[in-house]
């Protein structure tokens, strides 16, 4: 522009060029980014001049991955640890135990991934069956829900008291607060290297899966402050996924300080309301059919909630809550309507307050949800590994109550946004899994559209952190966070054929990025 030479010449020099690349089921294509976010889209002989290119060569271009739940550093300490996911049976995973303690010596033993159901032994591990391999050693091994967990007699050590706390079992399988006070101990033994090198494998673990974003769900019974911190400055350290963070702890406990502290993009996430199905801590409205003696708990007061809720829409801060037992459920959006009647619809609307798993939506939760805007982070991996007529949903509920989980046909229908992620280490990250996954429900008609489903797992993800310039798959104006597929076929092939291509190169903010690079 005559005149003005400067501004221009920062911009080219800010500008990436992705060319001959297939967009949707267009190919010949070109996308410019330029400063971070997408500029132009267009036929590959009508781009516009750039810094940089990368050819795409025909292959697949689309909006990179959001994982919209992860623990990072967990997921990382699973990947290169002690990954229990799959054993067959009791047997299996003392084996498998025995055989990881050989491997490192020293220091606590982290696991997770172990699943009792359906194995021959018809019980899930105890104390003594890790004592036997572990002598003096702590151990920790939390069940595939990570809501509930096994450990030595030297890991209850380390914790004055646990035997005191509710959901204590003296054969060293722990729920609820002694749970979570052990899974404090166990990962506050984790050194400040071990906890970097776990963090970098997640991150490269993204990278290599086509993930531009995580969201971590970090909380005082999750991670601790320390670690969010530490994983806030590594992804700072770039280049890399972008880590969004959350914080889960009411503001009655000082919730909101670190949100601010830190800049995170929301108070919540993990904040538990309930536990999880697999280990009879998720909150019922019926008791448990295998379990009538119990219909899980809730862990707060609705007056706590509501109070949570009004002081994050007070402060424009987004309110999440881990929910996913149908009277959980109710709770929350009774707390949310308590301020939608105190404070009006905008100001909740405006918040876009998320509820995370939702896995059981009793009636009228889906016009609450689309009315005062509240995003359902949800897991499609959930109802592969449990969903249907034989299944741990089925064992835990019975088959009508089974099938009605996960109802993300019903959600969408309703105007409620999804946002998909994995809870990984919980089920893996794994994103086109999980957009398969959701088509392909266990239960006829509760699974989305294809298109729905990536929507989804990209878009979603945005919207759920309240990226108002996020106008849709590849949108002008969206994040240039990208994702080239090794594959000649369209999107709408690789959806169809339930394909899993293989992620050849990941633009973040307009900037390459590879897995030996992301720190």
């Amino acid at each position: 522009m005559p005149g003005h030479p400067e501004p221009v010449v920062m911009l080219v020099a800010m500008s990436l060029l992705l060319t001959d690349v297939t967009v949707g089921d267009r190919p010949g294509r070109a996308v410019h980014v330029v400063g971070g976010r997408i500029a132009w889209i267009g036929p590959a002989g009508d781009a516009p001049r750039a810094a940089r290119t990368l050819a795409g060569e025909g292959a697949l271009l689309t909006p990179a991955f959001v994982d919209a739940h992860v623990h990072a550093t967990a997921t990382g300490l699973a990947l290169s640890g002690l990954d229990l996911h799959g054993r067959s049976s009791l047997a299996a995973a003392v084996a498998s135990v025995a055989d990881h303690m050989r491997r490192t010596p020293g220091g606590v033993v982290l696991g997770t991934g172990w699943d009792e159901t359906g194995w021959p032994e018809g019980r899930g591990l105890t104390r003594a069956d890790l004592d036997a391999v572990a002598g003096d050693r702590p151990v920790y091994l939390a069940r595939v829900d990570v809501h509930s967990a096994t450990v030595s007699t030297a890991l209850l050590e380390l914790v004055p008291g646990i035997a005191e706390l509710p959901g204590f079992g003296a054969d060293g399988r722990l729920r609820l607060d002694a749970h979570h006070a052990a899974r404090q101990a166990a990962y506050g033994a984790v050194s400040a290297p071990q906890r970097r090198a776990a963090q970098e494998a997640t991150l490269r673990a993204a990278v290599a899966l086509g993930i531009g974003s995580l969201h971590e769900m970090a909380g005082p019974e999750v991670s601790g402050a320390d670690d969010l911190t530490a994983l806030l400055a590594l992804a700072g350290e770039g280049p890399g996924p972008r880590v969004l963070g959350y914080w889960g702890e009411l503001s009655e406990r000082g919730g909101l300080d670190l949100v601010r502290e830190l800049r995170l993009a929301g108070a919540g996430g993990d904040l538990f309301c309930d536990g999880a199905l697999g280990s009879h801590t998720a909150a019922l409205g019926s008791p448990y059919s295998d379990r009538p003696d119990t219909a899980g708990a809730l862990r707060f007061e609705t007056a706590s909630l509501v109070e949570h809720v009004r002081a994050c829409t007070l402060a424009g801060i987004q309110a999440g809550f881990h929910c996913i037992g149908d009277a959980a459920v109710a709770q929350v959006l009774d707390a949310i309507g308590a301020v939608v009647a105190e404070l009006g619809a905008d100001a909740v609307r405006a918040c876009r307050h998320r509820l995370e798993h939702v896995e059981m939506v009793g009636p009228g939760i889906s016009d609450r949800m689309r009315a005062w805007d509240v995003v359902a982070s949800v897991q499609p991996a959930f109802d592969a590994a449990w969903g249907g007529t034989a299944g741990m949903y089925a064992e835990r509920l019975g088959a009508g109550r089974a099938l009605a989980c996960n109802p993300f046909a019903d959600l969408v229908d309703a105007g409620v946004v999804l946002a998909l992620g994995s809870d990984a280490p919980v089920t893996p990250m794994d994103p086109w899994g999980g957009v398969h996954a959701a088509v392909d429900h266990r239960t006829p008609g509760s699974g989305l559209r294809p298109f729905d489903a990536f929507d989804a797992a990209t878009h979603g993800g945005w919207y759920a952190v309240r990226d108002e310039h996020a106008a849709g798959p590849l949108g002008i104006g969206a994040p240039a966070d990208l994702a080239l597929w090794a594959t000649d076929g369209s999107l709408s092939q690789v959806l169809a054929h339930r394909a899993r291509p293989a992620c050849r190169e990941l633009v973040v903010a307009g900037e390459p990025v590879s897995s030996a690079q992301a720190r």
